[in-house]
C-alpha cells in the first residue's frame, strides 16, 4: 500500500544531514515531506540557517498539510515532524556515543511506519556507523538494519548516477570474508532481487544485468582465482537458461567502459569497493543509494556525515535532492502499476 507522506531521517544529529533536511523540507513544499527528528534540533538547525518556520507534529492518520505556505498561527513556513527525542544535546561536527540510541529510534519509527502502510517510501540521511557502535549498538550499515527490521532475510545495495547503476554481491564485510560469501545460493538470490526490482520497482520489463568478476581479468581462466569458473560462470549460464538477460562474468578494470555499459540497465559488482568507486566517481554528489528488495521504497544518500562541514551552512544538497526525486519517482511509478491492473478488469468486465 502506497499512501502518506514520504518519511525523511536526518541521520547523525552532529553531521550535515538535519541541515540538509530542513533546507530540502521547506525548498520543496510540494512535496509534503515529514522528517522524523528530535523537534528542537530541526528548530536549531533552521535557525542557525537563518530561517523562520514552525516544527509541527505531523499526526499518522492525517494528510499533511504540505500545501499551505505555513502554519495557521502565524503564516511561517512550516516544517512537519514525527518527533523522536535526542537522547543528549547534539553539538555540530561532535560526536557522541548517548545519541547512538537517537539515530535508531528515529529509523525504527520511519520503518515501522513505511512497513505498516502509514508512508510511502523512507529516504534516509547519513548515520556514523562508529559512533553508533561506541554507544553499544552492533550497526553495520542501513541496509542490514532496514532488512532485519523489516523482517526481510535479504536484501540488495545498489547505487544510482543517471542511467548507471551498480548492485552488490557482498555489502560491508572486510575483503578478506568476500570469497566465502560469494556461494552460488548468495548470487542466485542477489541476482533475483535486483532482476525483480529493476522490474517491479524500475518498470523495465527485461533488464540487462552485466555481472564482474570476483578476481583480476576474472580469473584468468582460472590462473588468478577459481572462483568465476567454479561459482559465477555456471550459475550465469544456468540463469540465462531461466531467462535472466545476464553479461559475465567481465573483468572489473574493463567493464566501466562505454560500450560496454551502453545496453546495460545495471552492473552487478562482487564486493564494495569493486563498484562503488566507479559510481561515485561518475556521479558523487548526485548518487543515489537504494536498498532492493525490501517491502518498501527506500533511498539514501551517497556521502557520509561530514562533519567538518556539519554546522557552516555548507553542505551540498544535491544527493540528497536525487534521492527525494528518485524515492517521489518510484512511489508514482508503483502507484501507475497498481492502477493499471484494476484499469485493465475494468475493462473486462
Amino acid at each position: 500500500m502506497l499512501s502518506g507522506p514520504v518519511l525523511v531521517t536526518p541521520g547523525e544529529p552532529a553531521g550535515i544531514g538535519p541541515e540538509l533536511t530542513v533546507r530540502i523540507a521547506l525548498d520543496r513544499p510540494e512535496d509534503g515531506l515529514v522528517l522524523v527528528a528530535d523537534p528542537g534540533l530541526l528548530a536549531a538547525t533552521a535557525r542557525s540557517l537563518g530561517l523562520d518556520c514552525a516544527v509541527v507534529e505531523y499526526e499518522d492518520l492525517d494528510p499533511p498539510k504540505h500545501r499551505r505556505t505555513g502554519d495557521a498561527a502565524n503564516g511561517r513556513p512550516a516544517l512537519h515532524c514525527i518527533p523522536v527525542p535526542l537522547r543528549a544535546p547534539a553539538e555540530p561536527g561532535r560526536l557522541d556515543p548517548a545519541n547512538a540510541r537517537y539515530v535508531l529510534d528515529s529509523l525504527t519509527a520511519a520503518v515501522d511506519r513505511v512497513v505498516d502502510g502509514r508512508a510511502a517510501a523512507l529516504v534516509t540521511g547519513p548515520v556514523h556507523k562508529g559512533v553508533i557502535n561506541d554507544g553499544g549498538f552492533a550497526f553495520t550499515g542501513h541496509t542490514e538494519f532496514l532488512a532485519e527490521r523489516a523482517g526481510v532475510d535479504r536484501v540488495v545495495m545498489m547505487l544510482a548516477a543517471g542511467s548507471l547503476r551498480v548492485a552488490l554481491a557482498t555489502t560491508h564485510l572486510p575483503l578478506r570474508d568476500v570469497p566465502a560469501a560469494l556461494t552460488a545460493e548468495s548470487l542466485e538470490r542477489t541476482l533475483a532481487i535486483l532482476h525483480a526490482d529493476l522490474v517491479g520497482r524500475f518498470g523495465l520489463p527485461r533488464p540487462r544485468i552485466l555481472v564482474l568478476g570476483l578476481n583480476p581479468h576474472a580469473g584468468e581462466s582460472g590462473h588468478m582465482g577459481r572462483e568465476e569458473i567454479e561459482i559465477i560462470e555456471p550459475l550465469l549460464e544456468r540463469l540465462r537458461r531461466d531467462g535472466l538477460d545476464l553479461v559475465g562474468p567481465l573483468p572489473a578494470d574493463t567493464a566501466f567502459v562505454p560500450d560496454r555499459l551502453e545496453d546495460v540497465d545495471a552492473v552487478l559488482a562482487m564486493y564494495h569497493d569493486q563498484g562503488l568507486p566507479v559510481l561515485k566517481y561518475a556521479g558523487f554528489g548526485r548518487a543515489v543509494n537504494i536498498t532492493l528488495g525490501l517491502p518498501f521504497i527506500r533511498t539514501s544518500v551517497d556521502h557520509g556525515t561530514a562533519l567538518d562541514r556539519a554546522g557552516t551552512g555548507t553542505a551540498d544538497a544535491g544527493s540528497f535532492n536525487a534521492a527525494v526525486d528518485l524515492a517521489l519517482e518510484l512511489v508514482s511509478r508503483q502507484k501507475i502499476q497498481k492502477k493499471e491492473p484494476q484499469m485493465n478488469a475494468d475493462e473486462r468486465g
